[in-house]
């Protein structure tokens, strides 16, 4: 996808992200209100996509600082109407 064709295509504020994993592939949905997509990578194509979100991730905290965050599969979104994940699920 060229720079321009990503600039106009339609965006969606991703409230949720969920992944999963079998010895075959790893599959990721993302979640805004009742829209969802569902995306399956192979296991190459998942680290790869970790790999360019870190530099991503790099390349903005050179620009507008550091992000601070920190990952807790518990955190419920206003709008997520499933239970979060309970500790050993």
């Amino acid at each position: 996808m060229r720079p321009e064709e990503l600039k106009q295509a339609p965006k969606l504020f991703c409230e949720n992200i969920r992944i999963g994993h079998t010895p075959e592939y790893f599959v990721v949905g993302m979640s805004s209100g009742a829209q969802a997509q569902v995306y399956s990578l192979t296991p190459a194509h998942a680290k790869r996509l970790v790999q360019y979100l870190q530099h991503e991730m790099q390349e903005y905290e050179k620009t507008y600082g550091e992000i601070t965050a920190e990952w807790n599969p518990n955190v419920v979104s206003p709008v997520q109407r499933a239970n979060p994940p309970s500790e050993g699920s």
